[in-house]
């Protein structure tokens, strides 16, 4: 039987969240018109700015430490290459050029980070397992988080780099925000 959204633990809800966004990308492939293509499109762009402030915010910082650090680095570049085409598409239209060419690249950028991600041996979510991390703690933190960043972007909020030029690279490099204990 398949677990419900709350005994999910933090790999299961991440998880998840690849899963939806792949479905998004997968129906965008499939649309004919522009009005359908656009609405997939914001729709995956609002799912991957609140995907990216989970782990960014909860699970990454948890991770700091535990599991191997270039993989964690990689995890936030590759989130700030999406970031970057996240905020041309959601600032663009349909009609524009290469709007679809932008979602495609999207598309195989968080293709590439999942599978960095949820690689079997040497994945983040496995070292991040075998590290002992506590899953449903980091789980519950996560549920909480994400309705506020849900808020917050569907409100208009853009995403924001932390890894590049000018970027307060502190915050990508701060160990957990959770207790201790939460490890």
């Amino acid at each position: 039987m398949a677990q419900t959204y709350e005994e999910m633990d933090a790999i299961a809800l991440l998880k998840a969240d690849h899963r939806k966004v792949e479905e998004i990308f997968a129906a965008f492939e499939k649309a004919t018109s522009k009005a359908k293509k656009q609405a997939l499109a914001e729709q995956a762009c609002l799912e991957l700015k609140v995907h990216t402030v989970l782990e960014e915010e909860i699970f990454y910082p948890a991770c700091r430490g535990q599991i191997e650090g270039d993989l964690l680095d990689e995890g936030y570049v590759e989130h700030d290459t999406a970031k970057l085409l996240i905020n041309e598409i959601e600032a663009a239209s349909a009609d524009d050029d290469f709007y679809d060419a932008k979602v495609k690249v999207l598309s195989e950028v968080i293709e590439h980070h999942v599978e960095e991600e949820e690689k079997r041996s040497e994945g983040m979510f496995s070292q991040a397992r075998a590290a002992g991390l506590d899953m449903d703690a980091l789980a519950d933190a996560m549920r909480a988080r994400k309705v506020t960043a849900m808020e917050e972007f569907q409100a208009g909020k853009p995403a924001e780099t932390l890894t590049l030029e000018g970027d307060d690279t502190e915050k990508a490099l701060i160990d957990t925000p959770l207790d201790a204990d939460a490890r």
